[in-house]
Formats: C-alpha cells, sequence, structure tokens
C-alpha cells in the first residue's frame, strides 16, 4: 500500500445577493424534494455517479453500494442536515415506465453556519442534460431559504467538467487542498 495525494479545491459562493437563474429541465426529467423513504434512492443513485470517477478512489466508500448507503445514512442523520437543499433529479419518458434517479445532491448546515453542497452527481447515461445545474440551483436555494450567506464545496481538481460546472454558476477556488488516500502499488 502506498498513500497518494489527490489535488481538491475548495469552492465558496456568497448567497447573500445571488440570485439564482431558473434552469429548465428537459422533457421527461423532474426534480425531487428529500424525503426518508428516498434515501436508498439517493445512495444507489450516488453509487450510479461516482462509482466509475476519479471521486471513488479519493473517496473509497463512493465505489460501493454500501458505502453510499453508509454515507446517505450519515449525511441525513447529521444536526445540519437540510432537506430543502438535498434533491434528486429523477427521468420518466412515459407515465407507464419506471422512474430512473438519475441525479443527486445533498445540503448540511457546518458548524459554522454555513452551508456545504455534498455530493452533487448525475448518472453517465444523463449528462449533458443540464441536470447538475438544476441540482446546484435547487440546493442553493434550499441554503438560502434557511437563512445561509454563503455554501462551499471540495472538488477534485481533475474533474474539469465538475470544476467549470461551479465557476459557471458562480463559486470561487478560495483554498486548495491535498487529500491523502492508501492505494494499492500495482
Amino acid at each position: 500500500m502506498g498513500l497518494t495525494y489527490f489535488k481538491r479545491y475548495r469552492m465558496e459562493i456568497d448567497l447573500c445577493d445571488l440570485r439564482l437563474p431558473v434552469y429548465q429541465l428537459p422533457s421527461g426529467y423532474r426534480l425531487v424534494p428529500w424525503r426518508r423513504s428516498l434515501l436508498r434512492c439517493h445512495a444507489e443513485t450516488k453509487y450510479r455517479c461516482f462509482a466509475a470517477e476519479i471521486d471513488a478512489h479519493v473517496f473509497p466508500c463512493l465505489g460501493e453500494h454500501s458505502g453510499c448507503l453508509r454515507l446517505m445514512k450519515e449525511i441525513s442523520r447529521k444536526p445540519g442536515f437540510l432537506p430543502g437543499a438535498t434533491w434528486l433529479a429523477a427521468y420518466q419518458e412515459s407515465d407507464d415506465e419506471a422512474v430512473d434517479y438519475c441525479g443527486t445532491v445533498q445540503g448540511v448546515r457546518d458548524k459554522n453556519g454555513i452551508g456545504a453542497v455534498q455530493n452533487l452527481g448525475t448518472t453517465p447515461e444523463h449528462r449533458g442534460q443540464g441536470l447538475g445545474s438544476c441540482l446546484m440551483m435547487k440546493s442553493l436555494d434550499g441554503f438560502q431559504r434557511a437563512g445561509l450567506r454563503k455554501a462551499f464545496l471540495e472538488v477534485t481538481t481533475q474533474n474539469d467538467g465538475a470544476v467549470q460546472l461551479y465557476e459557471r454558476l458562480g463559486f470561487r477556488t478560495v483554498k486548495t487542498v491535498y487529500k491523502a488516500v492508501e492505494m494499492a502499488c500495482v
């Protein structure tokens, strides 16, 4: 086993004067608010979003079904968990077809009273539809409604698409951090 360091950005956005744009979802998509009965759907969607991505190396729990379920249970039990900043994206082509949960985000008020965006993700087959932007806007709206003045997230710098999305939405990099991860030597 050897240590590998992943470079990550801490990005923040000021919520005080932020006017959230309205994003239109494509036909067949909708956003679903948090309900405890959807915890397993959040976990499964989180797994599908991250299992094949670099973040599953940075945070190994994201590469396992059981890890994502454990993570969702932990997030939803935190004292600062914000249901209004926690959403699923769903796709359903017609009423007689099953719902495909295809995106997820969770929001938590941290101990300093700042909104912490947790695990924004879209499943690979639904990327490029604007779901990430819509989920983030709903989460930020939830932070604003909870009276929070600022929100932050961390992103692995190699995740170019996510970094570009966050910058486009108004997040600014405020710090670079390094996450040490034990990885098997090949």
